[in-house]
């Protein structure tokens, strides 16, 4: 059985879902925004936060960097100032690291290059995203792996020779992955999110850890995960869905968190052990729904039961109605009234 730890955490069949509230740039480029944000999903009950890290002028060609970008969610004039502007360096993350040890709240990031796979490293940060545009960038994830921190790998867009691929590449390095179900869509509809893929991975890769990446708009199908076998959901997460920026519209606001968590959390009691005994709650209800076997009318000692003699009625505090055939023919042994339980010692043993 996989089973995997983040910062003391640990993740396997039988735990509670982890829940990676996926911050990414939603705190668009400010610190006192990420603060909030790193409190609201403690507050909801979240395992850890996550940003998003990139080396922006060594990540993207000239040409992208420099790609106008000009539209209601931009934060600069090109594509690479738009990055830049939403970016956080050594010393945003060092303070966050410390807000995150306040808060009680696990902090990792998405490593999208060498240079930050490397930063992070130096910051010891307890875990490592591999996005789904980096399944197929196999020095990089070999890098990470060789960091020795667990990794949550998301599949968007693979196929599963992909996914065998990068899986390859990880696991004689770094036995701690979890590959994620992913849809890059952002929002993604219910009828793109193939969960059984779910199932499938499970199958297919016994020994990592299997999750859900999320990008559909709603908490259900996160649960419809966790029953499937993902032992870790990451959703997108802001203040306010209206805010400015592409991520926010399909993330969850603090309310929607906390429900989903409360949902997981409630998911994993309910699926119980498996075994079907009857608990102590169930006592009360049973008793006045239940029956027993009791006289039908006044009968004698001596006298030999027939159907007609026995009755079926609640509560459920005699001999249960399964036995009926059992008593069927035996003699009382001493009178019995109208409702009086039958019982096993109110008869003769029935003649061989």
């Amino acid at each position: 059985m996989a089973t995997f730890t983040v910062d003391g955490t640990v993740i396997d069949h039988d735990s509670d879902c982890y829940v990676i509230a996926e911050i990414g740039h939603n705190h668009q480029g400010s610190l006192e925004t990420a603060k909030k944000l790193f409190q609201a999903a403690k507050d909801a009950g979240a395992n850890a936060v996550k940003l998003q890290k990139r080396d922006n002028r060594k990540l993207f060609t000239k040409a992208m960097f420099d790609r106008p970008y000009d539209n209601e969610n931009s934060f600069g004039a090109t594509y690479g100032l738009h990055r830049e502007a939403l970016e956080f360096g050594e010393s945003e993350y060092r303070e966050l690291q410390q807000y995150a040890g306040e808060v009680g709240i696990t902090f990792f990031a998405t490593a999208f290059d060498f240079p930050s796979a490397d930063l992070l490293a130096k910051l010891e940060m307890p875990a490592y995203k591999i996005a789904s545009g980096d399944l197929k960038t196999i020095p990089l994830l070999k890098h990470i792996a060789e960091i020795g921190k667990p990794i949550f790998m998301s599949t968007g867009g693979a196929t599963q020779d992909d996914v065998r691929r990068a899986h390859d590449a990880i696991m004689p390095i770094n036995h701690q992955l979890c590959i994620m179900q992913c849809t890059a869509c952002y929002p993604a509809a219910p009828e793109e999110l193939n969960l059984r893929v779910i199932t499938t991975f499970k199958e297919a890769f016994p020994e990592a850890l299997i999750g859900l990446s999320d990008h559909q708009s709603g908490i259900a199908m996160a649960l419809v995960g966790y029953i499937l076998g993902a032992r870790a959901i990451e959703k997108h997460f802001t203040l306010n869905r209206a805010t400015r920026g592409t991520d926010h519209a399909f993330s969850l606001e603090p309310p929607g968190l906390q429900k989903m968590v409360r949902d997981l959390r409630r998911a994993r009691a309910a699926l119980g052990d498996g075994i079907k005994q009857p608990i102590p709650n169930e006592t009360k209800p049973l008793y006045k729904m239940g029956k027993k076997l009791v006289a039908a009318r006044d009968l004698p000692a001596g006298w030999t039961l027939t159907r007609q003699d026995v009755a079926i009625k609640s509560p459920n505090d005699g001999l249960p109605p399964y036995e009926l055939e059992n008593v069927m023919g035996r003699t009382l042994l001493h009178p019995l009234k109208e409702d009086e339980n039958i019982a096993f010692e109110d008869l003769q043993e029935a003649s061989r």
